[in-house]
């Protein structure tokens, strides 16, 4: 069973950036989809974007397109999220996720926290 674990959560001030990484324990197939999720308290679980493994093509939700990119490094099995002009609505904690094509996200990490003050 492929293991997820995320990193590079905090604390930042709004208009600032962070970068959340996300290793996985086994090789990711090309054609999976590996993709970030939120959830801030008292909400719902949230599509942040997604990529397609092994092509350029990604998605994003409309609450941080042109802000935030998801990519991935294929020697290195990692998965990024890189967020800049973080907002404060932006506070959730960020879940890395990975799923066959087609097929759902069935594979999640244990979430990082990201904080962005006013």
């Amino acid at each position: 069973q492929e293991q997820l674990v995320e990193s590079g959560g905090g604390l930042v001030q709004a208009g600032g950036s962070l970068r959340l990484s996300c290793a996985a324990s086994g090789r990711i197939l090309s054609g999976s989809n590996m993709g970030w999720y939120r959830q801030a308290p008292g909400r719902g679980r949230e599509f942040v974007g997604r990529m397609i493994w092994g092509t350029a093509t990604t998605y994003y939700a409309d609450s941080v397109k042109g802000r935030f990119t998801v990519s991935g490094d294929n020697a290195k099995n990692m998965v990024y999220l890189q967020m800049n002009s973080l907002k404060p609505e932006d506070t959730a904690i960020y879940y890395c996720a990975a799923g066959p094509l087609g097929q759902g996200f069935n594979t999640w990490g244990q979430g990082t926290q990201v904080t962005v003050s006013s």
